[in-house]
């Protein structure tokens, strides 16, 4: 009982972590900063800090196993070669939370972060959607209704039916392409790299999304360096500059923590129980937006949210019940 329930916390403190990044994004591009050098800084962080902790877990696991692989060589540089041969795979993968950072976080730059997030969340029938168009998964009359309620509570909670919201259509265009992106995320991830420990995966994939949001911005946080002129007085005060710190937190609540507490919680407490406490993402957004960037999120708008997370408990709770 214990360790469900501390499962649970882990599950919804990291879920929690990113409904947390959309106002901090909002606070990025108010102090200045472009889609580019967010981006770029999130992804560079976040790739560097996964790379250095599994090089770290793997040193101590080397020097646990040190006897095992030295008394079996050849089946550990068979393993070795495998997990090589996922590499690529895996690092290519990267280009989907690589797109799904750009779009929702321009998405953001665009519309409210209480309309962005709403957006983003529209993954969840859209992967119902794709399950069944290109894997032949038939949705269960449950799902199906889960998702008219969800499509029916996002149009609700995104302000659609309410005049008093002006109507971006560039931001949530740019909304739902970060959702679909994310529904290829979630597929890809689900089945690329299975045999690579967590954290070796992670820090491949984001390494694919660092390269991918490389290609599109051409790391815009390094302007700040002088590259001709080098000195690492002049590095470390580059370092202070708010963009690392916004780069930072980024890194840190969207890319390390909650795969992190995932991969520890969710085996504790069952898919069904994560998906539900996951859902803690989107009322966490909402009130960031709504406490700490002061936006306007009318009594309409809670409401078409309530009826998002109706959908996604009942759906979770009908494949529990199902499953026992």
């Amino acid at each position: 009982m214990k360790d469900k329930f501390i499962g649970g916390l882990l599950v919804f403190i990291g879920a929690a972590s990113f409904g947390i990044l959309s106002s901090i994004v909002k606070t990025a591009y108010d102090a200045g900063y472009t889609l580019g050098q967010i981006t770029s800084v999130q992804s560079f962080l976040g790739m560097a800090i996964l790379w250095i902790l599994y090089l770290i877990t793997k040193v101590i696991m080397s020097t646990v196993h040190h006897n095992v692989y030295h008394n079996d060589k050849g089946a550990h540089n068979k393993a070795e070669r495998s997990k090589r041969d996922h590499y690529l795979t895996v690092i290519a993968s990267g280009i989907f939370p690589g797109l799904v950072g750009i779009l929702y976080y321009q998405s953001v730059q665009l519309i409210p972060a209480s309309i962005a997030i709403i957006l983003l969340m529209q993954y969840l029938w859209i992967s119902v959607l794709i399950d069944f168009i290109f894997f032949k998964h038939r949705p269960s009359l449950i799902q199906v209704v889960a998702v008219i309620l969800i499509i029916a509570g996002s149009i609700v909670a995104a302000g659609v039916l309410n005049e008093s919201i002006s109507f971006n259509l560039k931001g949530y265009l740019y909304g739902l392409a970060a959702a679909l992106s994310y529904c290829f995320f979630i597929i890809t991830s689900n089945r690329v790299g299975l045999s690579l420990p967590t954290l070796e995966k992670s820090a491949l994939m984001i390494t694919g999304a660092f390269i991918v949001t490389a290609l599109i911005f051409l790391p815009s946080f390094i302007q700040y360096f002088d590259l001709q002129n080098p000195s690492f007085t002049k590095y470390f005060n580059v370092l202070q500059e708010p963009l690392y710190r916004y780069g930072l937190i980024l890194a840190l609540l969207g890319t390390v923590i909650p795969p992190f507490l995932f991969a520890v919680g969710i085996p504790k407490v069952g898919i069904s129980i994560s998906a539900i406490l996951s859902a803690v993402e989107l009322p966490v957004a909402m009130l960031s937006s709504y406490f700490y960037l002061k936006e306007e999120i009318s009594f309409l708008q809670w409401m078409g949210v309530l009826v998002i997370l109706f959908a996604i408990v009942l759906a979770n709770l009908r494949w529990r019940k199902k499953a026992i």
